[in-house]
């Protein structure tokens, strides 16, 4: 699997549903570390783009999110280790979110915004 922190600054992008920063070419080469179970990334341009956004703000480092206080507060102790971005701008497309809510899961919009 990819390097935690991306060595490449361009084409980073952070996931909409758990907020990893990765380059465009792992999500698409390898999906999502977290995410990859229930949105199928790897391989589909299409999803990465529509999962994805280029435009964040802040970011956090987590070597252990599961004992870490920050990474309780972001959300993002249940995921694998990464750097991650505190508000990633966007939201995922109306089906998927219908896929992951019939799957369960529930999503947490990453630009701040409250669920409607």
């Amino acid at each position: 699997m990819a390097s935690l922190v991306p060595k490449d600054k361009r084409q980073l992008r952070a996931c909409l549903i758990c907020g990893i920063v990765l380059n465009h070419h792992i999500f698409r080469d390898h999906g999502c570390p977290n995410c990859e179970a229930f949105v199928r990334m790897r391989g589909q341009n299409d999803v990465v783009a529509d999962c994805t956004s280029t435009t964040f703000d802040g970011v956090m480092a987590m070597f252990q999110p599961s004992s870490s206080w920050i990474a309780k507060f972001a959300h993002v102790n249940n995921y694998k280790p990464g750097v991650y971005a505190a508000h990633v701008t966007g939201r995922i497309p109306e089906d998927i979110e219908d896929a992951l809510i019939r799957k369960g899961i529930t999503y947490h919009p990453r630009d701040g915004t409250a669920d409607e």
